[in-house]
């Protein structure tokens, strides 16, 4: 009523240019709109060129759709992939591969990398909206199929898990840590982890750190405090330590069974 009351002390001129504002408003809205269904179908055509590109150079071991195959893990559950911008995470993975990892580098244009980057994007999306709203329990009735004790038997047994890693120790709450999606993707694929280095001197003195720097003529190393030290390798004892090592080693060893089962005993470690 009161607004009623407005429009009827409003004089008609004032009222006619208002709607001539909203009128030139609209009309410069219009293009903007058409501007963002172009994006979209630009988007839509490099996710779709993506697709095909992605299932002939990446398919064998992820999968045509990138939910994991024969060797490579379900990307969707990536970090790499869930935490990647306009492919500043990606496409450093794709150029430089993960030696590592065993994942060879893949040669491909900066097109074609961008095109893989919108699939897997628009497949994340895809895959988010079929997830029901709470992820984590998702991800546990999904992913949690094995023996918890069966893993157990695993971890300090014929895997030799225990003779680096500790439950109460290293993996104590492990399980809070990580959402299951992660905690699976980093117990068979575990990163940010550095060799480390043991330097022996022709006098004697003895080094110790992260590797830094390693070729066929030198090696360095960062120790603890922070301080770099190198040398040329002829003139020192090396000895590289690989926390990763054991880790690449059961990838070509591991059962269906294993995996599962371990991870449903990491599960536990709360």
């Amino acid at each position: 009523m009161l607004f009623m009351l407005d429009l009827l002390d409003v004089r008609p001129s004032e009222l006619m240019r208002g709607w001539r504002c909203a009128l030139l408003f609209g009309l410069l809205l219009l293009p903007g709109l058409g501007l963002h269904a172009e994006q979209d179908v630009s988007a839509s055509d490099s996710a779709r060129r993506g697709r095909t590109q992605f299932a002939q150079s990446c398919g064998f071991c992820h999968g045509a759709d990138a939910n994991g195959g024969s060797e490579g893990p379900n990307l969707m559950r990536s970090a790499i992939v869930r935490h990647d911008e306009n492919g500043n995470r990606i496409a450093p993975v794709i150029r430089d591969g993960r030696p590592g990892k065993g994942m060879p580098p893949v040669p491909l244009s900066d097109s074609q990398i961008a095109e893989i980057v919108a699939f897997l994007h628009r497949r994340l999306e895809e895959s988010d909206l079929r997830s029901p709203a709470n992820p984590r329990e998702y991800d546990l009735k999904t992913l949690v199929t094995g023996d918890a004790a069966a893993g157990k038997a695993f971890f300090y047994g014929s895997g030799e898990c225990s003779k680096c890693h500790s439950p109460s120790g290293d993996l104590a709450g492990i399980a809070k840590k990580y959402t299951p999606t992660d905690l699976q993707a980093q117990f068979l694929y575990p990163s940010d982890v550095k060799k480390t280095a043991n330097i022996t001197t022709s006098s004697g003195e003895r080094f110790a750190g992260t590797l830094f720097y390693e070729d066929a003529f030198n090696i360095a190393i960062k120790d603890e405090a922070g301080w770099y030290h190198s040398w040329p390798r002829s003139e020192v004892k090396v000895e590289i330590r690989d926390p990763l090592a054991a880790h690449l080693e059961l990838l070509h060893k591991y059962s269906e069974a294993d995996v599962h089962n371990l991870f449903a005993y990491l599960e536990t470690l709360k």
